[in-house]
């Protein structure tokens, strides 16, 4: 079971990190066409956004998108080295800081700041008492009309019948973290719930905010199965025009 203690040991101590998290973006065909094929999509009425709060950054794999983005950026990891390397990766932006936490608390931060808080491809390795600690805070860090994305666990909702796969939290659904937020004082706007790696729906996309910010919205729930198949398509034929960028890059006079 991924708690905090499982987390730490895996990010912090025993993981290579030698691709900087690239590795993961591989069924996309890299992150800059999983970013602009898959995430920034579902998030792009949101954004630019004036200060944003990333969770879990790890290397800053999806920082680089969100930095330039807001006037203002923090990230959060529970991971020293990843807290490390993306002071390292990020020394020239001015407006962007870096924090190691606890792995469950927000407390160094103000409330009602960020526009938009941001967890994707992390996250999914929580249980539920880390969840029930952040959405809370979440919504307290949020503005008025700011909005939190959080990529998390849905394999609560197949009860063990399935196994533990690709080192998702036991606990977490999609119905568990609506309740989480519901309770304390939040709407969530969208859950999508997709297949990760195979046919089985075991992660959830919750998008949430303040209650008072959409008052007017009904919730909308939606079961995507074929998620990784975007990720097919993306790849395909997405990715080919990101690594022209990569290529130019490359060539002996990309410098004159």
């Amino acid at each position: 079971m991924p708690d905090i203690g499982w987390n730490k040991s895996v990010w912090a101590e025993n993981y290579h990190w030698a691709d900087g998290g690239e590795e993961w973006s591989t069924t996309w065909g890299g992150s800059e066409a999983q970013w602009f094929g898959a995430i920034y999509p579902r998030l792009h009425r949101f954004l630019p956004a004036k200060q944003i709060l990333e969770i879990a950054p790890g290397f800053g794999r999806w920082t680089r998108f969100l930095l330039s983005a807001c006037e203002s950026f923090v990230g959060v990891e529970l991971s020293e080295k990843c807290t490390e390397a993306c002071r390292k990766r990020f020394f020239d932006a001015k407006h962007a800081q870096f924090i190691t936490n606890d792995g469950q608390s927000l407390q160094l931060l103000g409330d009602q700041k960020f526009d938009l808080i941001f967890s994707f491809d992390s996250l999914v390795h929580v249980e539920y008492p880390v969840l029930a600690s952040y959405i809370p805070q979440i919504l307290q860090k949020l503005t008025p009309t700011g909005v939190a994305f959080l990529h998390h666990s849905n394999l609560l909702a197949y009860n063990n019948t399935i196994g533990w796969q690709h080192g998702r939290a036991l606990t977490v659904s999609a119905d568990a973290v609506f309740d989480l937020v519901s309770r304390d004082g939040g709407t969530v706007l969208i859950q999508e719930i997709i297949n990760w790696g195979g046919e089985h729906l075991i992660d959830c996309l919750t998008l949430f905010s303040r209650r008072e910010a959409y008052p007017s919205v009904k919730p909308v729930r939606h079961k995507n199965p074929l998620f990784m198949g975007e990720a097919t398509l993306i790849k395909n034929f997405q990715s080919p025009y990101s690594r022209l960028f990569e290529l130019k890059e490359r060539r002996p006079d990309a410098a004159a």
